[in-house]
């Protein structure tokens, strides 16, 4: 193979891989559950299993980089939205809209971010593990508490509130209309942040 051929295959790598990833958030944030398979993932992908292994050494780790995947979707939508906000109320609000957009409109990407976690062995523990990333965003809009400890303590309780209130939305036990779910979120936002 020439050099010149390289760009080519690597492209070409990175779109199956993308592909699979794709259909990973369907297939592990499906509304029955998790329902993912080597075979399931590269059926619906479009790909033979020797493609599939290009890029993931075996099914935990496709549904490791799956669920990674979803997680800094979710961070980037978060630091999107907020960007150009000037107060903390712009900030709060742009941020829950971007939230409820992506677990609403986008319930795969929601239940594979909150509930896959809860359901898929393969994860362990890996919703734990981007929580405090998400607890520094709401901590930094907590700039009216003063003690920084009372700060931290405010922001996990809120991550942990809101991640509760988007579960009973995503499984249904929570059925109010959109905006009366996004106006709860931001009064819960709004009491965590006074002092």
């Amino acid at each position: 193979m020439s050099t010149t051929d390289r760009p080519g295959l690597d492209q070409r790598r990175l779109q199956r891989r993308t592909r699979l990833l794709e259909v990973g958030v369907d297939l592990l944030g499906a509304a029955g559950g998790p329902a993912v398979s080597v075979r399931a993932a590269c059926r619906a992908a479009g790909v033979t299993e020797r493609y599939f292994y290009e890029s993931f050494d075996d099914r935990d780790a496709y549904i490791r980089a799956v669920y990674a995947e979803v997680g800094e979707r979710a961070r980037a939508a978060l630091v999107s939205a907020v960007a150009g906000a000037e107060t903390p109320t712009e900030i709060a609000e742009l941020a829950v809209r971007a939230f409820v957009a992506l677990v609403l409109d986008h319930p795969e990407a929601g239940r594979v971010l909150l509930l896959a976690p809860l359901r898929e062995p393969a994860l362990g523990g890996r919703g734990l593990e981007l929580a405090p990333s998400f607890v520094v965003l709401v901590q930094d809009q907590l700039n009216d508490v003063a003690d920084p400890d009372e700060r931290a303590l405010r922001a996990l309780g809120l991550v942990g509130a809101l991640t509760s209130l988007f579960i009973g939305y995503l499984d249904g036990t929570v059925t109010v209309p959109r905006e009366t779910l996004i106006r709860h979120c931001l009064g819960l936002l709004d009491r965590a942040s006074r002092p």
